[in-house]
């Protein structure tokens, strides 16, 4: 893909987001921000039997960037385990977007995935006790 094809992608993304809404019964939910910028994202996820993500949805608001990643992230993720998103890296996401970002845009990027992380810490952390 070309820049002016990724851009497009990025675009359609934040103007007609993959799972932008809520679940009721989520079994991972969490919410962050960043309060350099504002942005703030929440991420809810319900697993299948497997342990898989069966659905997940975000909330939120900020930037192109940040809100692209969250839409773009809650349609790589479904599918997954817990475990495959625990592997995910800072290059997967910048390899969703497929575009060159500033160090601050980076961290626009990464809000929703460290989002998710916490989220799968939180629930780990529950499931454990």
């Amino acid at each position: 893909m070309n820049l002016d094809m990724y851009q497009e992608r990025i675009m359609d993304h934040y103007e007609s987001p993959y799972h932008r809404g809520t679940l009721e019964a989520p079994a991972l939910e969490c919410y962050s921000h960043n309060p350099l910028c504002g942005d703030e994202v929440r991420i809810q996820a319900r697993l299948d039997e497997a342990g898989r993500v069966a659905e997940a949805y975000f909330e939120g608001q900020g930037c192109v960037i940040s809100l692209a990643a969250a839409s773009m992230l809650m349609e790589a993720v479904e599918g997954k385990s817990l475990e495959a998103i625990k592997g995910m890296t800072r290059q997967d996401m910048l390899d969703l977007l497929g575009i060159r970002l500033t160090t601050m845009r980076v961290k626009c990027a990464m809000l929703p995935l460290r989002t998710l992380e916490k989220a799968i810490h939180l629930y780990e952390g529950q499931s454990s006790a």
